[in-house]
Protein backbone atom coordinates (compact mmCIF):
# COMPACT_ATOMS: atom_id res chain seq x y z
CA UNK A 1 0.00 0.00 0.00
CA UNK A 2 2.49 2.40 0.96
CA UNK A 3 4.46 2.50 -2.30
CA UNK A 4 1.23 3.27 -4.31
CA UNK A 5 0.05 5.92 -1.25
CA UNK A 6 -0.36 10.20 -2.65
CA UNK A 7 0.13 12.49 -0.42
CA UNK A 8 -3.04 14.36 0.69
CA UNK A 9 -3.23 18.42 1.13
CA UNK A 10 -5.54 17.67 4.38
CA UNK A 11 -2.77 15.80 6.44
CA UNK A 12 -1.39 18.96 8.34
CA UNK A 13 -5.12 20.29 8.60
CA UNK A 14 -6.14 16.20 10.28
CA UNK A 15 -2.61 16.27 12.65
CA UNK A 16 -3.64 19.76 13.74
CA UNK A 17 -7.30 18.63 14.51
CA UNK A 18 -6.24 15.60 16.39
CA UNK A 19 -3.62 17.56 18.73
CA UNK A 20 -6.65 20.05 19.53
CA UNK A 21 -9.92 18.50 19.40
CA UNK A 22 -11.23 15.12 21.68
CA UNK A 23 -13.15 13.79 18.10
CA UNK A 24 -12.08 14.12 14.40
CA UNK A 25 -15.14 13.31 11.71
CA UNK A 26 -13.80 12.55 8.67
CA UNK A 27 -16.49 12.35 6.22
CA UNK A 28 -16.33 12.60 2.17
CA UNK A 29 -17.66 10.50 -0.62
CA UNK A 30 -17.32 6.32 -0.74
CA UNK A 31 -13.54 5.24 -2.16
CA UNK A 32 -12.10 9.18 -1.22
CA UNK A 33 -9.15 7.27 0.45
CA UNK A 34 -10.39 8.29 4.59
CA UNK A 35 -10.02 4.99 5.99
CA UNK A 36 -6.17 5.02 4.19
CA UNK A 37 -5.27 8.71 5.36
CA UNK A 38 -6.32 7.67 8.80
CA UNK A 39 -4.85 4.45 9.08
CA UNK A 40 -1.19 5.97 7.44
CA UNK A 41 -1.22 8.80 9.98
CA UNK A 42 -2.43 7.17 12.91
CA UNK A 43 -1.99 3.19 13.26
CA UNK A 44 0.27 3.66 15.75
CA UNK A 45 -1.35 5.16 18.13
CA UNK A 46 -5.01 4.14 17.34
CA UNK A 47 -6.72 0.75 17.09
CA UNK A 48 -8.86 0.69 14.01
CA UNK A 49 -12.21 -0.50 14.06
CA UNK A 50 -14.90 -0.80 10.77
CA UNK A 51 -18.79 -0.03 11.95
CA UNK A 52 -19.63 -1.44 8.35
CA UNK A 53 -19.65 -5.56 9.15
CA UNK A 54 -22.90 -6.31 10.34
CA UNK A 55 -21.81 -8.61 13.37
CA UNK A 56 -19.91 -5.52 14.56
CA UNK A 57 -22.90 -2.93 13.98
CA UNK A 58 -25.08 -5.26 15.85
CA UNK A 59 -22.63 -4.90 18.78
CA UNK A 60 -22.89 -1.12 18.44
CA UNK A 61 -26.50 -1.12 17.89
CA UNK A 62 -27.48 -3.51 20.79
CA UNK A 63 -25.05 -2.25 23.75
CA UNK A 64 -23.50 0.92 22.60
CA UNK A 65 -21.44 1.17 26.45
CA UNK A 66 -20.34 -2.23 26.41
CA UNK A 67 -18.76 -1.77 22.66
CA UNK A 68 -16.88 1.39 24.00
CA UNK A 69 -15.79 -0.48 26.85
CA UNK A 70 -14.36 -3.34 24.46
CA UNK A 71 -12.87 -0.61 22.24
CA UNK A 72 -11.17 2.20 24.16
CA UNK A 73 -9.89 5.61 23.05
CA UNK A 74 -7.55 6.18 21.26
CA UNK A 75 -9.82 4.11 18.54
CA UNK A 76 -10.31 5.03 14.95
CA UNK A 77 -14.00 3.76 14.08
CA UNK A 78 -14.83 3.81 10.35
CA UNK A 79 -18.19 3.85 8.28
CA UNK A 80 -19.47 5.17 11.78
CA UNK A 81 -22.40 6.28 9.78
CA UNK A 82 -23.44 2.75 10.19
CA UNK A 83 -24.17 2.86 13.93
CA UNK A 84 -25.25 6.59 14.38
CA UNK A 85 -26.73 6.27 17.79
CA UNK A 86 -23.18 5.22 18.87
CA UNK A 87 -22.28 9.24 19.14
CA UNK A 88 -24.38 9.96 22.12
CA UNK A 89 -22.61 7.63 24.10
CA UNK A 90 -19.67 8.56 22.51
CA UNK A 91 -19.92 12.03 23.53
CA UNK A 92 -20.82 10.22 27.01
CA UNK A 93 -16.96 8.78 27.44
CA UNK A 94 -15.69 12.06 25.96
CA UNK A 95 -17.41 14.23 28.65
CA UNK A 96 -15.30 12.14 31.28
CA UNK A 97 -12.13 13.68 30.19
CA UNK A 98 -13.15 16.62 28.34
CA UNK A 99 -9.66 18.22 28.13
CA UNK A 100 -8.04 15.43 26.18
CA UNK A 101 -7.69 15.82 22.46
CA UNK A 102 -7.41 12.51 19.81
CA UNK A 103 -9.21 10.50 21.72
CA UNK A 104 -12.24 9.05 18.85
CA UNK A 105 -11.51 9.14 15.15
CA UNK A 106 -14.26 8.88 13.13
CA UNK A 107 -15.35 8.64 9.36
CA UNK A 108 -18.81 8.18 7.48
CA UNK A 109 -19.75 8.94 3.56
CA UNK A 110 -23.50 9.82 4.84
CA UNK A 111 -23.63 13.19 5.24
CA UNK A 112 -27.25 13.59 6.04
CA UNK A 113 -27.25 10.83 8.56
CA UNK A 114 -23.86 12.18 10.05
CA UNK A 115 -23.93 16.09 10.34
CA UNK A 116 -27.53 15.83 12.64
CA UNK A 117 -26.43 13.01 14.53
CA UNK A 118 -23.03 15.25 15.06
CA UNK A 119 -24.87 18.25 15.83
CA UNK A 120 -27.30 16.91 18.10
CA UNK A 121 -24.26 14.89 20.01
CA UNK A 122 -20.91 16.46 19.77
CA UNK A 123 -21.00 20.18 19.00
CA UNK A 124 -17.65 21.82 20.13
CA UNK A 125 -16.28 18.25 20.98
CA UNK A 126 -15.65 17.41 17.06
CA UNK A 127 -13.91 18.58 14.31
CA UNK A 128 -15.63 17.45 10.99
CA UNK A 129 -13.33 17.52 8.10
CA UNK A 130 -13.64 16.58 4.67
CA UNK A 131 -11.94 14.38 2.27
CA UNK A 132 -12.53 14.61 -1.54
CA UNK A 133 -11.15 12.33 -4.63
CA UNK A 134 -7.86 13.23 -5.08
CA UNK A 135 -6.92 16.81 -6.67
CA UNK A 136 -4.29 17.35 -10.13
CA UNK A 137 -1.91 18.58 -7.40
CA UNK A 138 -2.02 15.80 -4.97
CA UNK A 139 -2.00 13.56 -7.83
CA UNK A 140 1.19 14.99 -9.27
CA UNK A 141 2.72 15.35 -5.61
CA UNK A 142 2.20 19.35 -5.14
CA UNK A 143 -0.12 18.86 -2.49
CA UNK A 144 0.73 22.55 -0.96
CA UNK A 145 0.46 23.85 -4.58
CA UNK A 146 -1.29 27.79 -4.08
CA UNK A 147 -4.08 28.12 -6.40
CA UNK A 148 -3.55 30.16 -9.82
CA UNK A 149 -4.73 33.49 -7.93
CA UNK A 150 -2.68 32.74 -4.93
CA UNK A 151 0.83 32.51 -6.48
CA UNK A 152 2.75 36.10 -6.41
CA UNK A 153 4.51 34.87 -9.22
CA UNK A 154 2.23 33.97 -12.53
CA UNK A 155 5.08 31.87 -14.12
CA UNK A 156 4.10 28.48 -15.13
CA UNK A 157 4.24 26.10 -12.18
CA UNK A 158 4.76 22.64 -13.56
CA UNK A 159 5.15 20.70 -17.21
CA UNK A 160 2.56 20.59 -19.34
CA UNK A 161 0.17 17.70 -19.95
CA UNK A 162 -0.54 16.78 -23.30
CA UNK A 163 -3.94 17.21 -24.58
CA UNK A 164 -4.38 13.62 -24.98
CA UNK A 165 -3.85 12.72 -21.54
CA UNK A 166 -5.01 15.14 -20.05
CA UNK A 167 -8.52 14.00 -21.70
CA UNK A 168 -7.90 10.54 -20.80
CA UNK A 169 -7.18 12.07 -17.14
CA UNK A 170 -10.89 13.34 -17.37
CA UNK A 171 -12.35 9.98 -17.90
CA UNK A 172 -10.38 8.69 -15.26
CA UNK A 173 -11.46 11.12 -12.59
CA UNK A 174 -10.04 11.43 -9.16
CA UNK A 175 -10.70 8.24 -6.86
CA UNK A 176 -7.42 7.04 -5.49
CA UNK A 177 -8.07 3.77 -6.71
CA UNK A 178 -7.90 4.30 -10.59
CA UNK A 179 -5.26 6.69 -9.72
CA UNK A 180 -2.84 4.15 -8.10
CA UNK A 181 -3.60 1.31 -10.36
CA UNK A 182 -3.67 2.94 -14.04
CA UNK A 183 -4.11 -0.94 -15.54
CA UNK A 184 -7.88 -0.47 -13.97
CA UNK A 185 -10.38 -1.05 -16.27
CA UNK A 186 -11.72 2.88 -16.00
CA UNK A 187 -15.24 1.88 -17.38
CA UNK A 188 -15.75 -1.29 -14.72
CA UNK A 189 -14.41 0.46 -12.13
CA UNK A 190 -16.87 3.42 -12.45
CA UNK A 191 -19.87 1.11 -12.82
CA UNK A 192 -19.56 -0.67 -9.68
CA UNK A 193 -18.51 2.25 -7.81
CA UNK A 194 -22.12 3.91 -8.98
CA UNK A 195 -23.72 0.14 -8.26
CA UNK A 196 -22.35 0.07 -4.97
CA UNK A 197 -23.19 3.45 -4.26
CA UNK A 198 -26.75 2.91 -5.19
CA UNK A 199 -27.66 -0.10 -3.51
CA UNK A 200 -25.78 1.13 -0.07
CA UNK A 201 -25.53 4.61 0.31
CA UNK A 202 -29.14 5.75 -1.39
CA UNK A 203 -30.84 2.91 0.06
CA UNK A 204 -29.48 3.55 3.43
CA UNK A 205 -30.58 7.72 2.89
CA UNK A 206 -33.65 7.55 1.37
CA UNK A 207 -37.15 5.28 0.53
CA UNK A 208 -35.47 5.26 -3.11
CA UNK A 209 -38.02 2.62 -4.39
CA UNK A 210 -37.12 2.75 -7.97
CA UNK A 211 -32.91 2.11 -8.39
CA UNK A 212 -33.39 2.30 -12.14
CA UNK A 213 -35.60 5.24 -11.94
CA UNK A 214 -32.88 6.87 -9.88
CA UNK A 215 -30.23 5.80 -12.39
CA UNK A 216 -32.02 7.70 -15.13
CA UNK A 217 -32.19 10.66 -12.47
CA UNK A 218 -28.07 10.62 -12.56
CA UNK A 219 -27.96 9.94 -16.44
CA UNK A 220 -30.43 13.28 -16.80
CA UNK A 221 -28.36 15.03 -14.22
CA UNK A 222 -25.27 14.16 -15.69
CA UNK A 223 -26.55 15.22 -19.05
CA UNK A 224 -27.79 18.52 -17.79
CA UNK A 225 -24.15 18.86 -16.39
CA UNK A 226 -23.01 23.07 -16.10
CA UNK A 227 -26.37 24.22 -17.30
CA UNK A 228 -29.28 26.37 -15.47
CA UNK A 229 -31.07 23.43 -13.43
CA UNK A 230 -34.81 23.26 -14.10
CA UNK A 231 -35.89 20.75 -11.62
CA UNK A 232 -39.57 20.98 -13.47
CA UNK A 233 -38.00 19.49 -16.51
CA UNK A 234 -35.87 16.96 -14.89
CA UNK A 235 -39.16 15.79 -12.88
CA UNK A 236 -40.92 15.78 -16.71
CA UNK A 237 -38.72 13.52 -18.49
CA UNK A 238 -38.48 10.89 -15.86
CA UNK A 239 -42.45 11.33 -15.23
CA UNK A 240 -41.62 11.78 -11.16
CA UNK A 241 -42.83 14.24 -9.06
CA UNK A 242 -40.60 17.96 -8.98
CA UNK A 243 -40.53 17.44 -4.86
CA UNK A 244 -39.23 13.42 -5.61
CA UNK A 245 -36.27 15.07 -7.74
CA UNK A 246 -35.72 17.49 -4.83
CA UNK A 247 -35.22 14.74 -2.86
CA UNK A 248 -32.86 12.45 -4.46
CA UNK A 249 -31.02 15.99 -5.44
CA UNK A 250 -30.22 16.32 -1.76
CA UNK A 251 -29.89 12.43 -1.73
CA UNK A 252 -26.49 13.06 -3.92
CA UNK A 253 -25.61 16.35 -2.11
CA UNK A 254 -25.23 14.70 0.90
CA UNK A 255 -23.06 12.12 0.07
CA UNK A 256 -20.81 14.44 -1.97
CA UNK A 257 -21.68 13.26 -5.60
CA UNK A 258 -22.82 16.61 -6.68
CA UNK A 259 -22.04 19.77 -5.89
CA UNK A 260 -24.76 22.49 -6.67
CA UNK A 261 -23.53 26.09 -7.30
CA UNK A 262 -25.83 28.70 -7.10
CA UNK A 263 -25.40 31.87 -8.30
CA UNK A 264 -23.80 34.82 -6.82
CA UNK A 265 -25.72 38.00 -5.97
CA UNK A 266 -24.36 41.42 -5.41
CA UNK A 267 -27.13 43.65 -5.05
CA UNK A 268 -25.87 46.14 -8.05
CA UNK A 269 -29.22 46.61 -9.66
CA UNK A 270 -28.79 44.27 -12.40
CA UNK A 271 -31.39 41.11 -12.43
CA UNK A 272 -29.12 37.79 -12.58
CA UNK A 273 -30.77 34.45 -12.69
CA UNK A 274 -31.95 32.24 -9.65
CA UNK A 275 -32.24 28.82 -10.55
CA UNK A 276 -28.29 26.79 -9.55
CA UNK A 277 -26.47 24.64 -11.90
CA UNK A 278 -25.09 21.11 -10.95
CA UNK A 279 -21.77 19.48 -11.89
CA UNK A 280 -20.97 16.00 -11.14
CA UNK A 281 -18.52 16.08 -7.85
CA UNK A 282 -15.95 13.88 -9.93
CA UNK A 283 -14.97 14.31 -13.95
CA UNK A 284 -15.01 10.58 -13.79
CA UNK A 285 -18.03 10.12 -12.84
CA UNK A 286 -19.83 12.76 -15.27
CA UNK A 287 -18.02 11.05 -18.50
CA UNK A 288 -19.16 7.60 -17.20
CA UNK A 289 -23.05 8.38 -16.55
CA UNK A 290 -22.72 10.11 -19.75
CA UNK A 291 -21.52 6.93 -21.79
CA UNK A 292 -17.78 8.46 -22.62
CA UNK A 293 -15.02 6.09 -22.94
CA UNK A 294 -12.81 7.95 -25.44
CA UNK A 295 -10.60 11.15 -24.93
CA UNK A 296 -10.78 12.06 -28.33
CA UNK A 297 -15.19 11.59 -28.11
CA UNK A 298 -15.28 13.60 -24.93
CA UNK A 299 -13.16 16.02 -26.21
CA UNK A 300 -14.81 16.61 -29.33
CA UNK A 301 -18.31 15.84 -28.29
CA UNK A 302 -21.13 17.94 -26.84
CA UNK A 303 -20.48 17.67 -23.67
CA UNK A 304 -16.62 18.96 -24.10
CA UNK A 305 -17.35 22.52 -22.08
CA UNK A 306 -19.17 20.66 -19.27
CA UNK A 307 -16.21 18.35 -18.69
CA UNK A 308 -13.62 20.74 -18.75
CA UNK A 309 -15.73 22.91 -16.48
CA UNK A 310 -16.59 19.95 -13.96
CA UNK A 311 -12.61 19.14 -14.07
CA UNK A 312 -11.61 23.08 -13.00
CA UNK A 313 -14.63 23.24 -10.77
CA UNK A 314 -13.41 20.01 -8.58
CA UNK A 315 -9.83 21.18 -8.58
CA UNK A 316 -10.86 24.22 -6.77
CA UNK A 317 -13.10 22.51 -4.51
CA UNK A 318 -10.68 19.76 -3.44
CA UNK A 319 -7.88 22.04 -3.02
CA UNK A 320 -9.71 24.57 -0.55
CA UNK A 321 -11.76 21.29 1.31
CA UNK A 322 -8.29 19.63 2.07
CA UNK A 323 -7.13 22.97 3.84
CA UNK A 324 -9.80 22.67 5.72
CA UNK A 325 -11.97 25.18 4.00
CA UNK A 326 -15.80 25.52 2.79
CA UNK A 327 -15.07 26.76 -0.35
CA UNK A 328 -17.69 29.57 -1.56
CA UNK A 329 -17.76 29.14 -5.31
CA UNK A 330 -20.66 30.52 -7.33
CA UNK A 331 -21.45 31.50 -11.01
CA UNK A 332 -22.91 34.79 -12.28
CA UNK A 333 -25.33 35.25 -14.99
CA UNK A 334 -27.36 38.34 -15.86
CA UNK A 335 -30.64 37.71 -17.58
CA UNK A 336 -28.82 39.55 -20.63
CA UNK A 337 -27.00 36.47 -20.86
CA UNK A 338 -23.31 37.71 -19.72
CA UNK A 339 -22.41 34.91 -17.32
CA UNK A 340 -18.58 33.88 -15.84
CA UNK A 341 -18.60 30.58 -14.92
CA UNK A 342 -17.30 30.70 -11.32
CA UNK A 343 -16.17 33.12 -9.11
CA UNK A 344 -14.64 32.39 -6.02
CA UNK A 345 -15.38 34.43 -2.92
CA UNK A 346 -11.76 34.78 -1.05
CA UNK A 347 -12.91 36.27 1.61
CA UNK A 348 -10.45 38.78 0.21
CA UNK A 349 -11.83 39.63 -3.23
CA UNK A 350 -13.97 37.77 -5.90
CA UNK A 351 -12.04 35.79 -8.45
CA UNK A 352 -13.79 35.44 -11.66
CA UNK A 353 -13.42 32.38 -13.54
CA UNK A 354 -14.23 31.50 -17.36
CA UNK A 355 -13.55 27.76 -18.54
CA UNK A 356 -12.81 27.77 -22.53
CA UNK A 357 -12.57 24.09 -24.49
CA UNK A 358 -10.28 25.55 -26.83
CA UNK A 359 -6.53 25.51 -26.35
CA UNK A 360 -6.16 29.00 -28.55
CA UNK A 361 -7.05 31.70 -25.79
CA UNK A 362 -8.03 34.88 -27.97
CA UNK A 363 -8.96 38.33 -25.94
CA UNK A 364 -12.78 37.81 -26.95
CA UNK A 365 -12.67 34.80 -24.09
CA UNK A 366 -12.26 37.58 -21.43
CA UNK A 367 -15.52 40.20 -22.41
CA UNK A 368 -17.85 38.51 -19.74
CA UNK A 369 -15.06 38.59 -17.08
CA UNK A 370 -14.95 42.25 -17.83
CA UNK A 371 -18.40 43.18 -17.57
CA UNK A 372 -18.29 41.58 -14.07
CA UNK A 373 -15.17 43.21 -12.87
CA UNK A 374 -17.06 47.00 -14.21
CA UNK A 375 -20.12 45.48 -12.33
CA UNK A 376 -17.92 44.76 -9.57
CA UNK A 377 -15.08 47.07 -8.80
CA UNK A 378 -14.79 47.17 -5.82
CA UNK A 379 -15.01 43.42 -4.75
CA UNK A 380 -13.13 41.66 -7.68
CA UNK A 381 -9.72 40.97 -8.18
CA UNK A 382 -8.01 39.39 -11.21
CA UNK A 383 -9.68 37.30 -13.27
CA UNK A 384 -8.83 33.81 -15.28
CA UNK A 385 -9.27 32.12 -18.45
CA UNK A 386 -8.51 28.37 -17.93
CA UNK A 387 -8.14 26.50 -20.70
CA UNK A 388 -7.05 22.82 -21.83
CA UNK A 389 -4.26 23.64 -23.85
CA UNK A 390 -0.65 24.85 -22.69
CA UNK A 391 -0.57 28.82 -23.23
CA UNK A 392 -0.34 31.35 -20.44
CA UNK A 393 -1.33 34.64 -22.08
CA UNK A 394 -2.38 38.14 -20.89
CA UNK A 395 -6.08 38.71 -22.53
CA UNK A 396 -6.51 42.14 -20.77
CA UNK A 397 -5.54 44.30 -18.22
CA UNK A 398 -6.69 42.23 -15.61
CA UNK A 399 -7.20 39.33 -17.15
CA UNK A 400 -5.02 36.37 -17.71
CA UNK A 401 -5.01 32.86 -19.88
CA UNK A 402 -3.66 30.35 -17.99
CA UNK A 403 -3.69 26.07 -18.79
CA UNK A 404 -5.63 23.67 -16.75
CA UNK A 405 -2.36 22.05 -15.57
CA UNK A 406 -1.71 25.32 -13.67
CA UNK A 407 -4.41 25.82 -12.02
Amino acid sequence: MDQHYIKRSLEPVLRKAVSEFPAVILTGPRQSGKTTLLKRLFSEQFRYISVEPPDVRAAAIEDPRGFLELYPAPVIFDEVHYAPDLLPYIKEKIDAKRNQHGQYLLTGSQNLLLAQKVTESLAGRAAILRLLPLSRREVEGRPQAPLAWERESQSSSNSPSGFGELWRDYLRGGYPELATQPDRDVSLWHSSYIQTYLERDVRALRQVGDLTQYQNFLRGLAARSAQLLNLSDVARDLGVAVNTIKGWLSVLEATYQVIVLRPYHANIGKRLVKSPKVYFSDVGTLCHLVGLKDPAHAASGPMGGAIVETAVLTEIFRSLTHRGMDPQVYFWRTLAGTEVDFVVDTGAGLVPIEVKLSATPRPAMAAAIRTFQDDLKERTGPGFVIHPGDVRLPLAPAVTAVPFADL
